[in-house]
């Protein structure tokens, strides 16, 4: 009995030195720092999305994207069936002191627990070459792509716009945002 008992401590002594040698070995990580950032995806929304009434041509998709996450996250595609090819535009002041609509390098930055606004005369989705009218009252989906490879789902109604004087019209990707002339009689 008594080798029993010597034993069977020398095997619990062993087991605690290997537990203690093991969790030596074990990673400091704090649960938090070990977790993975969600996809961007799913930290994003929109409110007060719309999309400006066209014909044909262009047009521009507006809202403020909202970040629930406590990283920046980076928009860098949209993609629509009301367009065969969406661009996402910043407006600047050229050369000339013109302000001028063009694809932003890089993409759209939402800050971390915070909100990026998209806008007639600012920064905005460009759909381009439109697939059918777009009519007041109708609905578009898009698609945004971020740069975690995530995406977003969305759907915004479609309404009659006119201000900030925005032409979409020309073949260059620098679009005038100078007030249209005014149609003679």
């Amino acid at each position: 009995m008594n080798t029993r008992i010597k034993t069977g401590a020398r095997l619990s002594a062993l087991l605690a030195a290997a537990v203690l040698a093991l969790s030596g070995c074990a990673s400091t990580t704090t649960p938090e720092a070990a977790a993975t950032s969600a996809p961007a995806g799913d930290a994003v929304t929109i409110t007060d999305a719309w999309v400006k009434a066209a014909d044909s041509g262009m047009s521009a998709a507006f809202g403020t994207l909202n970040n629930e996450s406590d990283e920046d996250i980076t928009l860098v595609s949209a993609e629509s069936p009301a367009s065969t090819m969406l661009q996402l535009h910043e407006t600047v002041e050229n050369d000339s002191g013109e302000m001028v609509m063009q694809e932003k390098d890089g993409g759209f930055v939402i800050p971390a627990g915070g909100s990026f606004v998209l806008e007639p005369g600012g920064n905005h989705i460009m759909l381009m070459d439109l697939t059918a009218p777009l009519a007041a009252g109708d609905e578009a989906t898009f698609t945004l792509t971020f740069s975690d490879g995530s995406t977003y789902e969305f759907t915004a109604p479609v309404k009659d716009y006119s201000g900030a004087n925005e032409n979409y019209e020309g073949d260059d990707m620098d679009m005038d945002m100078s007030p249209s002339p005014t149609p003679s009689n």
